[in-house]
C-alpha cells in the first residue's frame, strides 16, 4: 500500500498534486480514498438521501454542444414540450408521494413565452407545495432579471453544468461562438449565487481530451466557487454528436466510472457539507452504479417523473436508464436502491445543503 495515499488523506483538503495522486490510485487504494469519503459524509451529512423528482419537460434546445443528444442538429430526436397540466400533475405526484423537491429540467430556451411560462408553472408549484418544498431548475444559461423573476416567484435552487473548468477543453465540446462562451458559463453561476439560489454545478470525467489535470482543476474550480450542490457523471457518448467520431480514443467505460467515483469522494472530503447527486450515468455502466455512489460520497437520488412516453426523447447520452419505467416503478426502484445502498430516504424533506445554510448565514453575518 502506497504510504503517500494515507498521508495524503490525514488532510481534508487537498492540493492539486495531492488529486492527481488519489486520481491515480489503484483499486486497492481507492479503498482508503473511499473509507475516508465514507467517514466524512456520515459525520457531516448523515446517512440521510434526499429526493429530487426529476421533470424533463423539455428537449427543445438553442444550443449544439459537441456531446449532447439534444442539441439542436440533432434531427433524428422528436422534439417534445410537456403541457402545463403535464407538469403540474408530475410535480403533484412528487408532492402527494413526500418527495421533498423536484427539479425542473430541459434544454436551454431564451424566448419570453419561455421564461413567462416557466414563471407561471414555479408560481403554480409553489402555491401546490407550500413554501418547504424545494424547486431546483436546470434551464441554462439566462439572464439575470430571468434567474431573479424565477427566484421571486418560488425557484430556490439552479443546477447549472460547467462540464469542464478548463477553457481550452470547453471550447472543444462546445461550437466556438457567443451562444456557447464559457465566460458566460462562470459569469451565470456567480449571478446565481448572488441572487439567494442554492447553486449547483458539476463536470463529465472522461471526456476526449480530458487529462487528470484538468480534472483536479475542476475540483479546486468548485471548490473555489463555493457551490452548495454537485453533479459528476461519467462521459458517455451519443452516436448523434460529432464527439462520438473520437469515442476510438475514450478510457474503457469501467475506467471512467471508477474515476468518477474517486472524483465524488475527493469533493466529498474537500466539500463536506454540499449536496452530492448520484447521476444516473453512473447507472448505465454498473447497474448498481448510484448505489455505489451513495455509499461513497452522495446525499440525492433523482428519480424520473417524466411522463414514461417522452422519456425515450430524452436521450443525452446513448444507454440511458429508467427511459420504460413509470413514475410509479421509478419511486419503488428508488427506495429500494437507497436501502440496498444502506441510506435512509429522507421522505418529506427538501433536504437544503447545509452547505447553503451555512453560506446565507455568514453572508446575513456581514449584512448586519
Amino acid at each position: 500500500m502506497n504510504t503517500s495515499i494515507k498521508n495524503i488523506l490525514q488532510n481534508n483538503d487537498f492540493s492539486k498534486d495531492d488529486i492527481i495522486e488519489l486520481l491515480y490510485t489503484s483499486q486497492s487504494e481507492a479503498k482508503l480514498l473511499y473509507q475516508k469519503a465514507k467517514e466524512v459524509k456520515s459525520c457531516q451529512v448523515g446517512d440521510k438521501v434526499f429526493l429530487r423528482g426529476l421533470i424533463e419537460f423539455s428537449n427543445l434546445c438553442v444550443k449544439d454542444c459537441f456531446y449532447c443528444g439534444i442539441r439542436k442538429s440533432n434531427k433524428n430526436v422528436e422534439r417534445y414540450f410537456l403541457s402545463d397540466d403535464e407538469i403540474i400533475q408530475a410535480a403533484k405526484f412528487a408532492f402527494d408521494e413526500n418527495y421533498g423537491s423536484i427539479v425542473l429540467q430541459s434544454g436551454e430556451l431564451k424566448s419570453k413565452e419561455f421564461i413567462t411560462r416557466i414563471d407561471g408553472l414555479i408560481q403554480r408549484i409553489r402555491k401546490l407545495t407550500g413554501e418547504n418544498f424545494g424547486i431546483t431548475l436546470s434551464c441554462g444559461e439566462q439572464n439575470e432579471s430571468t434567474y431573479s423573476r424565477w427566484f421571486e416567484s418560488g425557484a430556490n435552487r439552479y443546477l447549472l453544468r460547467i462540464e469542464t473548468s478548463n477553457k481550452e477543453l470547453y471550447k472543444q465540446i462546445h461550437p466556438n461562438n457567443s451562444l456557447h462562451s464559457f465566460q458566460k458559463r462562470i459569469e451565470s453561476l456567480r449571478v446565481l449565487k448572488n441572487i439567494g439560489y442554492q447553486v449547483g454545478t458539476g463536470v463529465m470525467v472522461g471526456l476526449p481530451g480530458q487529462t487528470l489535470s484538468h480534472i483536479a482543476d475542476d475540483i479546486l474550480f468548485m471548490k473555489a466557487l463555493d457551490i452548495d450542490m454537485c453533479g459528476i457523471g461519467p462521459y458517455i457518448e451519443h452516436k448523434e454528436t460529432p464527439l462520438f467520431e473520437q469515442r476510438s480514443t475514450l478510457m474503457p467505460l469501467n475506467a471512467r466510472f471508477e474515476l468518477t467515483l474517486k472524483v465524488l469522494a475527493i469533493i466529498r472530503i474537500m466539500m463536506k457539507d454540499i449536496n452530492i447527486a448520484a447521476s444516473t450515468a453512473l447507472q448505465s455502466i454498473d447497474k448498481l452504479g448510484r448505489e455505489k455512489a451513495i455509499q461513497v460520497a452522495a446525499n440525492v437520488f433523482m428519480p424520473n417523473i417524466t411522463p414514461q412516453s417522452y422519456r425515450k426523447n430524452y436521450n443525452l447520452y446513448d444507454n440511458k436508464p429508467c427511459i420504460a419505467e413509470s413514475p410509479v416503478e421509478c419511486q419503488s426502484c428508488t427506495v429500494a436502491r437507497i436501502n440496498l445502498a444502506n441510506g435512509k430516504v429522507a421522505f418529506g424533506e427538501a433536504g437544503d445543503a447545509k452547505h447553503y445554510l451555512h453560506r446565507m448565514n455568514r453572508r446575513n453575518e456581514i449584512l448586519i
